[in-house]
């Protein structure tokens, strides 16, 4: 089971930080993974996959967890940990 940690820092409220995560939370329901928030943590749940996102007032910290599921579909965890982080900086650029 592969592990990733993707942080972006930001300088917004942590509603104000949530709210620029709405594109990326879109994007990761066309991959069958979707987001469940509870204050400024959200639970992330899909096939082969599982973790989760913790808001603050300075970052946005995304762990995942990679289960067989998603090692059997050919996910190679380093692409994906780029990609990941890819999407949140453009998320939090200009801000």
């Amino acid at each position: 089971m592969a592990k990733l940690e993707v942080t972006q820092s930001h300088s917004l409220s942590p509603s104000d930080a949530k709210a620029k995560l709405q594109g990326f939370t879109e994007m990761m329901g066309k991959y069958g993974a979707s987001l469940a928030w509870s204050g400024n943590r959200a639970k992330i749940k899909g096939m082969g996959v599982s973790g989760t996102v913790d808001v603050t007032g300075s970052s946005v910290v995304m762990n995942l967890k990679l289960g067989m599921l998603a090692k059997a579909a050919g996910v190679d965890p380093v692409r994906l940990e780029a990609s990941i982080a890819k999407r949140l900086k453009a998320a939090f650029e200009g801000e």
